[in-house]
């Protein structure tokens, strides 16, 4: 009797031992996730509902990943400027103007990834969501694995280069051939002072080139300038560049402003002035300003 006894001790001591490492053991496919959390606060979800909030960041804590909830506008905000996270979940019915304006909000002051959630309805429109820099949107009701497996993909991206070079500069206005975009609003003017909308990819495309402006980019990190949501039919670069050029160029059939590089990409041709409180520096390629 007492050899069973220690023999059946002797198991549970070694499940419970083997229970332990599991949990301190990242699972298969989340190494990737975790180790982009270095220096940030992991996941943060912002959602109204205090019930589904504690179920996602219960989960995401499950899956060895670091979570942390917020229960508002404030709260995410101040969240967000005390630590950088990984990625955003937002729910598009938090805050008292609703989700769209504090993602605008976000979009001001950081490029961190975001997956807007909601249910379909009336007061929220996922569309614009996506066009002011939702990096994904899920429809609630949805599942907890589904969530997770986006989140895992967009951090994947991220961490591999899979994402605009410079996806979100920061805040500012610029100048170019009379052209002038703020960054701020994403509100680009032409000429004539006339608002000319883009969507997300165009923003995308323009500000790949206006980071590197006189310098040819390959059309792969192009593609990957607008891979900035999962739109397999409208993803090649070249029909982004045809959308882009209708829109900056004078004619289209000879186009000055986005030059074709044979065998090699694109050019953006005009130089940029960056605007920053009334004072005008010209970016230039082949020159780097250097401190006193």
């Amino acid at each position: 009797m007492i050899s069973s006894s220690l023999a059946r001790a002797g198991v549970i001591s070694r499940l419970q031992a083997r229970h332990r490492a599991l949990r301190t053991t990242p699972r298969d496919g989340a190494k990737d996730s975790v180790s982009s959390f270095a220096g940030t606060a992991g996941i943060l979800v912002a959602d109204g509902d205090s019930t589904t909030r504690h179920q996602i960041v219960s989960y995401l804590r499950e899956q060895d990943m670091a979570a942390v909830a917020a229960s508002g506008r404030h709260d995410l905000m101040n969240r967000l400027i005390a630590k950088q996270p990984a990625l955003v979940i937002l729910d598009l019915l938090i805050g008292k103007n609703g989700g769209l304006d504090v993602l605008r909000e976000i979009r001001s002051r950081s490029g961190v990834p975001v997956i807007t959630i909601g249910y379909p309805c009336a007061k929220i429109d996922p569309v614009m969501g996506l066009e002011l820099g939702a990096d994904d949107y899920l429809a609630k009701p949805f599942g907890l694995r589904e969530l997770l497996a986006r989140i895992r993909a967009i951090l994947r991206r991220r961490s591999s280069g899979q994402s605009t070079p410079e996806p979100y500069p920061k805040p500012g206005r610029c100048r170019f051939g009379g052209w002038q975009l703020d960054r701020r609003t994403r509100r680009l003017t032409c000429p004539h002072g006339n608002r000319v909308a883009l969507t997300k990819r165009e923003y995308a495309l323009l500000l790949a080139f206006l980071s590197a402006p006189q310098r040819p980019l390959s059309r792969e990190s192009l593609l990957q300038a607008t891979n900035v949501h999962e739109d397999v039919l409208d993803r090649t670069v070249d029909v982004q560049i045809l959308r882009l050029r209708r829109k900056l160029e004078t004619d289209t059939g000879t186009p000055c402003v986005i030059r074709t590089e044979r065998s090699v990409g694109y050019v953006f041709t005009l130089p940029v002035e960056e605007l920053d409180h009334a004072v005008l520096r010209r970016v230039n390629p082949d020159r780097v300003d250097r401190q006193t």
